[in-house]
């Protein structure tokens, strides 16, 4: 599929973005999320939980500490951060896997993992050029 690229200068319109993605899941769909430290990526996140219902989005934070975020909205979001773990055994010890087909799975810092999905991955790529964030969103077969 071809990508998708959308330009934000503010978190308010990564927040949009992120609803603009959410009105086309349908409740069990796999996200990994790539890019820098400060890029937009949990920021996308509340637009996602903003789009699917999630009224506080302001309780959408990194989950860098405590590794898994749940968020009741239309579905389920679990909300996955991959930052502090280095070890894939680290990383396989999670079983993130289990929460596939049971709502949204959102993995920012996906890079870190290799994955044998059989589902589709939204795979969603953030980059900053000076003060614009570029997003790039594709949708890739597991």
């Amino acid at each position: 599929m071809k990508a998708e690229t959308y330009l934000s200068w503010s978190e308010e319109e990564t927040i949009k973005i992120g609803e603009k993605v959410a009105s086309s899941l349908k409740g069990d769909e796999v996200v990994f999320l790539q890019g820098e430290l400060g890029c937009g990526k949990t920021v996308f996140v509340k637009g996602i939980a903003k789009g699917l219902g999630f009224k506080k989005i302001d309780f959408v934070t990194s989950p860098s500490y405590v590794l898994l975020n749940i968020y009741d909205a239309k579905y389920p979001i679990y909300h996955f951060d991959l930052y502090r773990l280095e070890r894939s055994r680290d990383i396989a010890g999670l079983d993130w896997e289990d929460y596939i087909g049971k709502g949204i799975v959102v993995v920012e810092w996906s890079e870190k993992i290799e994955f044998k999905l059989r589902q589709k991955i939204l795979l969603i790529k953030f980059f900053m050029e000076d003060e614009v964030r570029k997003i790039t969103i594709k949708t890739i077969k597991g």
